[in-house]
């Protein structure tokens, strides 16, 4: 293989992991950053995604469903405290203001994978497809940290 061909590989195969090393990804004014989830416990049905949405346009938009090919279906969560009682309950969808962010992090509003294919492991990246009412699809990939994480890795 010559010196240029070799180049040309070598930059192929960063550029094609430029959102995974980077852990952030985009459409339109959508900025989807550090996606992740935990890994589940041996025989879970049920897991969580976690990532933060950026809207750096002039309009909002809203997040109104979700799929990946590990799970039966994704489903919009909101997280609700009644005094010292959690609650969650899904959401046809959840807004994303103009020139804000929405973080979606444990506690808050969140995805739930229901009816896993088979249990998430550390270090699984979940294929997972967003659909926006005004951006469209964006296809990120969670990273599955370990089962106590609270917060992405960087």
């Amino acid at each position: 293989m010559s010196r240029l061909a070799a180049v040309v590989v070598v930059a192929i195969a960063l550029l094609t992991n430029v959102p995974a090393a980077a852990h952030g990804y985009g459409k339109g004014d959508i900025q989807v950053r550090h996606p992740w989830g935990r890994a589940t416990p041996p025989g879970a049905t049920v897991g969580a995604g976690y990532l933060e949405i950026r809207n750096n346009g002039r309009t909002a938009d809203w997040l109104v469903g979700a799929v990946s090919p590990v799970a039966e279906r994704v489903e919009l969560h909101l997280t609700t405290h009644d005094g010292e009682v959690m609650k969650m309950r899904e959401a046809q969808r959840l807004d994303v203001p103009a020139r804000q962010r929405l973080a979606l992090r444990p506690g808050g509003p969140h995805l739930m994978l229901v009816g896993l294919k088979k249990p998430l492991a550390k270090g699984d990246r979940v294929p997972l497809t967003l659909r926006f009412e005004r951006a469209g699809e964006l296809t990120i990939e969670l990273e599955v940290q370990a089962a106590d994480s609270r917060k992405p890795h960087h």
